[in-house]
């Protein structure tokens, strides 16, 4: 059984649990890393760095954040979308967007399915979610398909900026560098920072109990 609970009131059949949303990042303490086996030299030779271009478009409300990452990462793929089709597809209301489930199911529709979900259980990442997470950027992010992940917490990007979301956030990896030991990020609830890198273990805590779509 999924020992995750469903935060938002929401009643959804599947592994992950409902993602809130906020309008901006709040400032709290460091999310502590999860340790991960560093990429082989000839891994980050074959993937130095990769970033796709997307259109970004910050969320205009508290809730619309799996709407925003969503229409981020098809952006990249061709798809002109705007927030509001995107919600009516997944099914976002006030209450959030159900799961990680919704967005591979709406990328799937419209993108020719080739996402899939993955969850991480466990409330701290394990190094081999860790790598599970840096192979599936690379391979998503190679064949032109950004990730967007369903996250909650705390953490600090690269550049020591803190990102608090508490309540549960979705946002999209649109690139990587060093083999996959930096994500790019665009946060669709930090209009004012965009996108900002920060370490792979730092983004497999934040997505912890929860799932990403790659």
């Amino acid at each position: 059984m999924n020992p995750i609970i469903q935060k938002s009131g929401l009643s959804v059949v599947g592994l992950l649990v409902a993602g809130g949303c906020a309008l901006g990042p709040a400032v709290a303490a460091q999310a502590a890393p999860a340790a991960a086996t560093p990429a082989s030299s000839s891994q980050s030779d074959r993937h130095a760095e990769r970033i796709l271009g997307v259109d970004y478009q910050a969320q205009p409300n508290f809730y619309y954040c799996g709407p925003a990452a969503t229409r981020i990462a098809l952006s990249a793929q061709g798809k002109a979308l705007s927030q509001d089709e995107v919600a009516r597809l997944l099914g976002t209301t006030e209450a959030g967007t159900p799961s990680a489930l919704d967005t591979t199911r709406v990328l799937n529709e419209l993108t020719g399915g080739k996402y899939r979900t993955t969850e991480i259980r466990d409330s701290v990442a394990r190094p081999d979610q860790v790598e599970q997470l840096r192979r599936d950027v690379l391979a998503a992010v190679d064949a032109g398909r950004p990730v967007v992940a369903n996250i909650k917490g705390t953490t600090v990007d690269t550049d020591g900026n803190p990102h608090s979301y508490e309540g549960g956030h979705y946002l999209t990896l649109v690139g990587y560098r060093d083999g996959g030991d930096l994500i790019r990020i665009a946060d669709p609830a930090d209009p004012a920072l965009g996108e900002y890198w920060m370490s792979l273990p730092k983004v497999a805590n934040w997505i912890a109990e929860r799932g990403y779509s790659s």
